[in-house]
């Protein structure tokens, strides 16, 4: 059956199939990270309660991996397939892809990837467990969009997770109680406001990071001061007790 089918429909290559896998893999994960940190907000620093945080984070992660799993409901194509130009179908007849059930039960076999990866590896039917399972092929789209505007899109995926991650991540810290006490303290420290002739603002990023545990923090921040005469990249070190304040340890300039 499978020479007839490779006669009259081209097999995705393992190649394709495996790129695909890892282009909806990391394009779902960054979705369910973006979505996360929608809802935990950028005071989600300062959270001493664990439960809380995890509260917000396991419906997300529900949702996201419901999502996951449902991935090549729309035509049998995920947009890991859409970029490579391959296609779900059901081996009984190629013109339609699998019902919607079949496509989630399928992508439930994922959980075990290891085992899939190597099943798909190994298989001279260029099928892994889920396949065999709901009865589903592979094949190269036959309508597959032009090769540039899949590029873009896979390169227009990339930047905006990484430019929202890096955003998020200094609202975060320029949010946090850290940071508000580490300004506070730059801006009492008179050797540094008369040393750049007085703060006019401060930099977009602050770089560094902000970690509680147990309700103990500590906070490592490094921050562009603008002056009026000049710039000075200031290093901040602080600490915090449970339900205590921030409070500074050592400030380098």
């Amino acid at each position: 059956m499978h020479q007839n089918l490779e006669k009259e429909h081209i097999l995705s290559s393992k190649k394709r199939r495996i790129a695909a896998f890892l282009i909806d893999h990391f394009t779902f994960i960054f979705l369910i990270i973006g979505i996360m940190f929608l809802l935990l907000g950028t005071g989600f620093m300062d959270e001493n309660n664990f439960n809380n945080l995890t509260n917000k984070m396991l419906p997300t992660m529900l949702i996201g991996f419901l999502i996951y799993f449902a991935k090549d409901s729309i035509k049998g194509i995920s947009p890991g397939k859409w970029v490579m130009g391959i296609m779900v179908r059901d081996e009984n007849n190629l013109n339609r892809a699998p019902s919607f059930g079949k496509l989630f039960f399928r992508n439930l076999f994922l959980i075990i990837w290891p085992v899939e990866f190597i099943l798909l590896v190994s298989s001279q039917e260029k099928k892994r467990l889920g396949d065999k399972t709901t009865k589903a092929i592979v094949v190269k789209n036959p309508n597959k969009p032009k090769k540039l505007p899949r590029i873009l899109v896979l390169i227009g995926i990339g930047i905006v997770f990484f430019t929202f991650i890096f955003l998020f991540a200094g609202a975060a810290i320029k949010n946090s109680g850290a940071y508000k006490v580490a300004i506070s303290e730059i801006e009492k420290n008179e050797e540094i406001t008369s040393e750049i002739g007085g703060i006019k603002e401060y930099g977009l990023m602050p770089m560094g990071s902000v970690n509680i545990s147990n309700g103990y923090g500590e906070a490592q921040l490094n921050i562009k001061v603008i002056g009026n005469k000049r710039d000075l990249n200031v290093g901040v070190y602080l600490t915090k007790e449970p339900n205590g304040e921030w409070k500074l340890i050592e400030l380098n300039k």
